[in-house]
């Protein structure tokens, strides 16, 4: 199998930005002859740092899919009322104009590699819901009908599904339900013949639930709407730990087989993934990867790139044994 990694997250550049130490990671991943592509942060601009950099490290075979939600955070701790499923319609509008400027980086990027590099666009039904920001299906067939107007250069878009508001709760995300973002997607897609889609991540699904269950029925659920285009395994912990207990910090797998690299008290077991890809025909999802991080975050490259094998070693003994 080949995977698409999210490395931003176990990058050096998570604490600083070292352009030797960032060239050297990338350097390393090139090497990695199972990984496809990368899913990339947008955070308004190609790269969080230097753009130019970015595209002089890349490799040129990789495809990518850029991730959102770097970049919805950081607007939403300025504005809380941010977002394209947000009822207050400056906050929806400010959500617009940021994902316009991605449809700008895509550009920038694929016209560097001279090709359609970038394969999906997820984007986020931010706001968080309190008793002062809300969210409405209405408000989210509205920018998505906008977005689906738009040219994305060969990309398609995609909602990666993050941990709901749910009453009583706290949440790390605390955007749309599951079934308000299916809702709208398929009212979009049949009035517009278009093909927007549905993406899940193993960690925000189970710290919705509260369990491993949750991102089981998620799966299941967007692909029996077919919608389902892709999972990225990210695991989570419900114990207070170095990863904090429900918190979305991208926690690696627990320990399974010969694999040197994982963390105590994760839920995202070998069992699960396997039960994770047995609710679809994986065969079918448009990708399937990872995104873990490291905490501490102290590693040298070396012990970083050791994460990311193990996590793919781990997947590819899942999908040689179905």
């Amino acid at each position: 199998m080949e995977y698409m990694i999210g490395a931003y997250a176990t990058a050096p550049s998570t604490q600083y930005w070292d352009q030797e130490l960032e060239h050297n990671y990338y350097q390393e991943l090139k090497s990695l002859s199972n990984i496809i592509g990368l899913e990339h942060p947008f955070v308004g601009q190609l790269h969080p740092y230097d753009d130019e950099w970015f595209l002089k490290n890349i490799d040129c075979n990789w495809q990518f899919i850029f991730t959102s939600i770097p970049g919805v955070m950081g607007q939403l701790a300025r504005d809380p009322h941010f977002g394209i499923a947000s009822t207050n319609e400056a906050g929806r509008q400010a959500a617009l104009v940021f994902y316009q400027k991605a449809q700008q980086a895509i550009l920038k990027l694929n016209s560097y590699l001279k090709k359609e590099a970038v394969s999906h666009v997820k984007i986020h039904t931010a706001p968080k819901i309190t008793t002062h920001t809300q969210s409405s299906i209405q408000a989210l067939i509205t920018s998505l009908e906008t977005m689906q107007s738009w040219n994305w250069y060969g990309a398609k878009l995609v909602i990666e599904h993050c941990d709901a508001y749910i009453p009583g709760q706290e949440a790390e995300k605390g955007f749309m339900r599951l079934e308000d973002e299916i809702a709208a997607v398929k009212q979009v897609n049949a009035k517009l013949n278009s093909d927007i889609g549905i993406s899940i991540n193993w960690g925000r699904s189970a710290i919705e639930a509260r369990d491993t269950d949750g991102p089981l029925q998620h799966i299941k659920q967007a692909y029996l709407n077919g919608l389902l285009k892709g999972i990225i395994f990210s695991g989570a912990s419900d114990k207070i730990g170095p990863y904090g207990q429900w918190k979305d910090t991208h926690m690696p797998p627990a320990q399974a087989l010969f694999l040197p690299c994982y963390a105590e008290n994760s839920l995202l077991t070998m069992e699960q993934i396997k039960k994770s890809i047995q609710q679809c025909n994986y065969q079918q999802l448009d990708y399937i990867g990872a995104k873990i991080s490291l905490s501490p975050n102290e590693a040298s490259v070396a012990q970083r790139i050791a994460y990311i094998k193990s996590i793919t070693a781990l997947l590819d003994h899942v999908f040689e044994v179905q």
